[in-house]
């Protein structure tokens, strides 16, 4: 580990003990009491150590602000992702219709799906879903996230053999499509 590293290690820790409380409070005001208020303060504190601290942050409350509210986005487009598949699987014709049973196993793959993506690094994780939820090209990825369409391709590339990899280890009883 290099002394950049340490250094940065270092200060974003001090940040986490200065600020953790303060952002928490802020993401009440957005989620209410929902557990994930925690979640997402730890990883955009998680996001903001993968990130090269080559600059000091000048205003630390600002920047996790930005995280923290890129997260909740990617929480609520995963959840209405999630709604809409379930709506949709409810408005079928009754024979096509899932039944309770394979409802849960659906969920809890997507939820399996979910803790899978969560092992990718922020920007990885967030250049798929920009790709596969809001469906952005590959520019438009890269100007969203301030990287190169070059990067964009990589991380798609990573991502996709996670998910591959992901597929082939579930349980073929739990695949209901």
């Amino acid at each position: 580990m290099s002394g950049t590293d340490l250094s940065h290690r270092t200060d974003v820790g001090g940040l986490f003990r200065a600020h953790y409380p303060w952002l928490c409070a802020r993401l009440r005001r957005h989620l209410g009491a929902s557990s994930s208020v925690e979640d997402i303060a730890a990883e955009t504190f998680a996001q903001l150590l993968e990130s090269p601290g080559l600059t000091p942050i000048r205003e630390p409350r600002a920047l996790l602000t930005t995280i923290a509210h890129r997260l909740i986005y990617q929480l609520w487009r995963r959840r209405d992702l999630e709604r809409q598949h379930l709506d949709q699987l409810q408005h079928l014709d009754q024979p096509q219709a899932s039944s309770p049973e394979e409802l849960l196993q659906l969920t809890q793959a997507l939820h399996g799906l979910d803790r899978t993506l969560q092992r990718l690094p922020g920007k990885v994780r967030a250049t798929f879903l920009l790709s596969r939820i809001d469906g952005l090209t590959y520019p438009q990825i890269a100007a969203e996230l301030g990287i190169s369409q070059r990067s964009v391709s990589v991380y798609m590339t990573r991502s996709q053999a996670l998910c591959a990899q992901h597929s082939a280890n579930e349980p073929l009883h739990q695949r209901s499509a």
